[in-house]
């Protein structure tokens, strides 16, 4: 029968991994050449290289004078020898696994070891460094989104328009080298977008070597217009007028952002300040199709600089002072 691990770690059978790894620890430290230059370490692996674990137990290997080529382990021969002096290895024999495991005490869990196969050579670490290397698509990260900014008027955030964007991205070849590849990609905005909305485009940004491809994100931006502002979802207009408009009244004529004549009848006395609000002719709602903000119409005055002595008596005249 072979070797009572438990016992030699001296823990039960319900032990925890933590106890396992505690007790192999303490055990390890106890039993180090450094610790224990008298335990004879030394001679027991000249002992365990020449004849194996029978040579240990004071048992001549059966058939053989010498074991230094193979050993079988827990998941059976293989083209390295198993050396209980080595933690990895005996750590992997005690969890007789049919995947040897390496016990990492800076992360305190299991790794897997490579899995080395009969008849190989100097070229199983390279071997094995590429199998582990390899890494699958689902393992790759995905990086940022890049962002490019596309400029729009306000007419054109109002109505809907179409766009063609031709980008350029990076693309890593085989051979290492970086190439630039161009598209022309079909942009839609729709009516009621705002400053800020984002259009993206999966997988057309950057293909660098390592990571899974990038996004392109269209961001919205707006150019300034010469009447109108956009507030919320309404739509703000400031309308200078001059002082004999303000107390006469007068008809504003505007151009809507979709091209219509709109034309706005001010009856009241207007003083600086004076709003005149017009609903559903807005800005459009987009989760409300048909639905348009308001139209604000902000008045300010324009006053004469100058007046002559027969217009002051007559607006005196007029105005009763």
């Amino acid at each position: 029968m072979g070797m009572d691990y438990y016992n030699i770690l001296k823990v039960n059978r319900n032990a925890t991994l933590e106890d396992l790894k505690k007790s192999y620890r303490r055990l390890a430290r106890t039993w180090h050449p450094d610790k224990n230059p008298t335990g004879g370490a030394e001679e027991k692996r000249a002992i365990y290289d020449r004849y194996g674990e029978e040579g240990l137990k004071g048992m001549p290997p059966p058939g053989s004078q010498s074991r230094t080529s193979t050993a079988a382990g827990p998941s059976g021969p293989s083209n390295f020898r198993y050396n209980p002096s080595d933690p990895d290895d005996f750590f992997a024999e005690f969890m007789a696994s049919n995947k040897p495991y390496s016990f990492d005490q800076e992360r305190t869990r299991f790794q897997p070891r490579p899995q080395w196969k009969a008849g190989n050579t100097r070229g199983e670490a390279s071997s094995a460094s590429q199998t582990e290397s390899s890494t699958s698509t689902s393992q790759l990260e995905k990086p940022p989104a890049v962002e490019k900014t596309l400029v729009c008027t306000l007419e054109e955030l109002y109505n809907g328009t179409k766009r063609k964007m031709k980008i350029t991205r990076n693309v890593a070849k085989t051979d290492g080298k970086l190439e630039i590849e161009t598209e022309v990609l079909p942009v839609e905005v729709f009516p009621g977008w705002k400053k800020g909305t984002k259009i993206t485009f999966p997988n057309k940004g950057d293909r660098l070597y390592g990571q899974l491809p990038q996004d392109l994100t269209f961001v919205i931006d707006v150019k300034p217009h010469d009447v109108y502002l956009l507030e919320g979802n309404n739509l703000v207009v400031n309308q200078m007028i001059p002082l004999v408009d303000a107390l006469a009244g007068t008809t504003v004529h505007l151009k809507t952002l979709d091209g219509r004549n709109l034309p706005i009848r001010v009856e009241d006395i207007v003083c600086p300040g004076h709003e005149i609000v017009i609903a559903n002719e807005g800005w459009p709602i987009r989760k409300e199709p048909g639905k348009k903000g308001n139209l604000k119409i902000k008045f300010d005055v324009t006053f004469p600089t100058r007046l002559s002595s027969s217009q002051r008596v007559a607006i005196r005249q007029i105005m009763g002072g």
